[in-house]
């Protein structure tokens, strides 16, 4: 049996050639997915406005474009679909949960009126496939059954951010059934690795590692019972590729996730223990909209549809990421904004 690292080796042969869009492609997830797809030989066009990332995140090579701008902005994508691109992976939203709460404006125009555009500037141009990025905590509701299957949807949403990841997903339906344009929708979930740089508005794992480096206690909102289903960004990745290169996906969506639930608490100690923090751990109050106490998703379509599966078990995955922390802790410790 071939190994990971060659099997997506194989899958990013489907893009050879190829050119790709990759909006939001300075964050962690799009700034992977951009380096897999020019290791592949793809000509690769991000759009980013680096409004939560950083240029320097944005992999360089001859065949990676960068354009600085936003989704939201017409002209922009007028400019970059010039080049009529085969494929779209549409990572770029205004993140995260906490984010929407307190700026739901923003949060509808980017997500929801940003999307828009690109499914509609990709129509127009002849995409063959976008991807869209999803979330497994937007379509779900509180307490669906688990492990949640992709037929589980729920309109029970607490934040605008998981509103409008909805009407994404809403609007790459309308497009797929009446504008011939093929969609897959991908529902991610908790996504983590080296590339996200930690603050006020980022996921639990970049900024646990932050504080751990700092020697301070980590912030647990909650008990720390609660679980998720940490997935490292190299098998996020995959799972991308594979949405975009096949066939039988066109229309459908799939959960991209680990097959394992992790306590909050078990995550802290792990982390404390491999950075050598001794402070500790705090428990800080819940925040209203945070309803889900548990998140386990099956991947049994992604597996039989896409041949997808996370590889990477937790504690690998967290070495890589706090050895990307020590490699790049200038600049992580110059931007991290709490």
């Amino acid at each position: 049996m071939r190994d990971s690292t060659e099997e997506m080796a194989g899958i990013g042969q489907k893009y050879t050639g190829r050119r790709v869009v990759v909006t939001g492609g300075a964050g962690a997830i799009g700034g992977a997915l951009t380096a897999a797809l020019a290791d592949a030989g793809a000509e690769v066009t991000v759009v980013d406005d680096l409004s939560s990332s950083s240029r320097w995140a944005v992999p360089s090579g001859s065949n990676v474009r960068f354009v600085e701008g936003s989704v939201v902005d017409d002209d922009l994508l007028s400019e970059v679909f010039r080049e009529r691109p085969s494929h779209v992976f549409h990572l770029a939203a205004l993140f995260a949960n906490q984010n929407s709460v307190d700026n739901p404006e923003r949060d509808l125009e980017v997500n929801g009126l940003g999307t828009l555009r690109v499914l509609r500037h990709a129509q127009r141009s002849g995409a063959q496939r976008v991807v869209f990025s999803s979330s497994g905590c937007a379509a779900y509701g509180s307490d669906p059954p688990r492990p949640v299957q992709e037929g589980h949807c729920s309109l029970d949403v607490h934040t605008p951010y998981q509103a409008t990841k909805l009407l994404g997903e809403l609007y790459c339906n309308y497009f797929n059934e009446q504008e011939g344009l093929s969609t897959v929708r991908v529902r991610l979930f908790n996504s983590y690795g080296p590339g996200e740089v930690p603050g006020r508005y980022r996921n639990v794992i970049p900024n646990f590692v932050y504080w751990a480096l700092r020697g301070e206690p980590l912030p647990i909102t909650g008990t720390g019972e609660e679980t998720r289903s940490f997935t490292y960004v190299g098998d996020i990745v995959d799972g991308l590729l594979r949405a975009g290169a096949a066939a039988a996906a066109s229309g459908e969506a799939f959960n991209l996730a680990s097959a394992h639930e992790t306590p909050v608490r078990d995550l802290a100690h792990a982390i404390n223990e491999m950075t050598g923090n001794r402070a500790g751990v705090r428990l800080v109050g819940r925040r209203a909209w945070d309803t889900q106490r548990r998140r386990l998703a099956s991947t049994d379509k992604a597996r039989r549809v896409l041949g997808f599966s996370a590889r990477t078990n937790l504690l690998e995955g967290l070495a890589h990421t706090v050895a990307w922390f020590r490699a790049h802790w200038p600049q992580i410790a110059a931007e991290a904004r709490f």
